[in-house]
């Protein structure tokens, strides 16, 4: 059977030269750095965890009512009443938050390894827009369950922009549709996290994809030498002769990572349920009733704490968007030829200062 779908197939497009000339090229000929390591798999690990939330989301789609009234009945419904719905929900509340945290993950190794540097300028950006496109997935789907602990938590988050001079007010009440979170904000929300946002980040990821594939995969700067030329005056893919296939080394730390990932996310819905899901979560949105303790998700609780001890709101906000901006934008800052960041004090010492700096941050806003 398989075989006459083969061939029907290889007469109408080629495949079998397609499977000869690409897939031996792209996964049995490619060659990986020696000095490779588990975090040059959180990549992978990245559209892998975004296919899961992608999946499951389009089965929570099929039974959730983006409507004030009876959005968090319905959300209650696929817990209890639609055939392993609460599986789905599970999946799709904890990956969420381990997306997030893969994507961090991520952005911090590649910081850590230089692998920034030129000519992969492009591709940092793209990845840092991804990052901030997946927290606004987040903030945007934290809504959706229309229950307490959403509901003010998101009057919070869009409150913040109300510190900025002149136009705070407009882009809070563009977000909010008005001066409250009602009905308009749930549909607002929802349109923005599974039309618009999906759309973006496949964009984003395809060309951070196509641009890694070009540039080729950066060497580690420990152990082995990166012998990656700087500066780089033309067009140049790396390539690793001396390195091993993609296929099955590479493709074993992968799929390694994949199953460790999916362990750590069932282990979390196994025996800490409640781990991002508090007891407001199960308590219908009242506008008239102020839970006690108001705050964000744990991804913006830093960002919240900062501006909670900072005097002038809008300071707080302006330097946390200029921190965004050299974020995103440091590749093309970044003009030394030294690529080990443990070589370089300053930056290393700025780098942890930062780091510690959110943690605590994070930590004093969880308390």
């Amino acid at each position: 059977m398989w075989k006459k779908i083969k061939q029907w197939l290889d007469v109408r497009f080629g495949l079998d030269a397609i499977l000869e000339t690409q897939v031996r090229a792209q996964i049995l000929d490619y060659r990986i750095p020696k000095n490779t390591n588990i975090f040059y798999t959180l990549g992978f690990l990245t559209v892998v965890a975004f296919c899961i939330q992608a999946f499951t989301g389009i089965i929570l789609l099929t039974c959730y009512v983006p409507h004030p009234d009876y959005a968090f009945t319905s959300v209650q419904d696929i817990m209890t009443k639609v055939p392993y719905g609460w599986l789905f929900r599970e999946m799709h509340s904890v990956g969420s938050n381990l997306l997030i945290t893969i994507v961090l993950l991520h952005m911090i190794t590649v910081f850590l390894m230089g692998n920034y540097r030129r000519p992969r300028e492009l591709t940092w950006l793209g990845g840092g827009l991804a990052f901030i496109i997946i927290m606004i997935f987040g903030y945007s789907g934290h809504l959706l369950p229309w229950n307490q602990m959403s509901y003010w938590s998101t009057t919070v988050v869009t409150s913040m922009p109300t510190a900025i001079p002149v136009i705070g007010d407009t882009i809070a009440h563009i977000l909010k549709g008005g001066d409250h979170i009602t009905g308009v904000t749930l549909s607002r929300f929802f349109a923005l996290h599974i039309a618009i946002l999906p759309a973006i980040f496949v964009t984003l990821i395809g060309i951070h994809l196509f641009l890694i594939y070009r540039t080729g995969i950066s060497a580690t700067p420990f152990g082995i030498a990166d012998k990656e030329e700087r500066p780089q005056s033309e067009y140049k893919r790396k390539g690793h002769p001396d390195g091993y296939p993609y296929y099955p080394t590479f493709f074993k730390k992968q799929m390694y990572m994949m199953m460790a990932y999916l362990a750590v996310m069932f282990f979390i819905i196994t025996f800490l349920p409640t781990l991002y899901s508090p007891h407001d979560a199960n308590i219908a949105a009242d506008p008239f009733k102020t839970p006690h303790d108001i705050r964000p998700a744990w991804y913006l609780l830093a960002q919240y704490q900062f501006l909670k001890i900072i005097p002038n709101k809008f300071l707080g906000i302006a330097l946390q968007m200029i921190l965004v901006f050299v974020f995103l934008i440091w590749p093309f800052l970044d003009g030394k030829e030294e690529k080990n960041l443990m070589k370089r004090p300053v930056l290393r010492g700025v780098f942890i200062v930062l780091l510690a700096a959110w943690v605590v941050l994070l930590y004093w806003g969880r308390n």
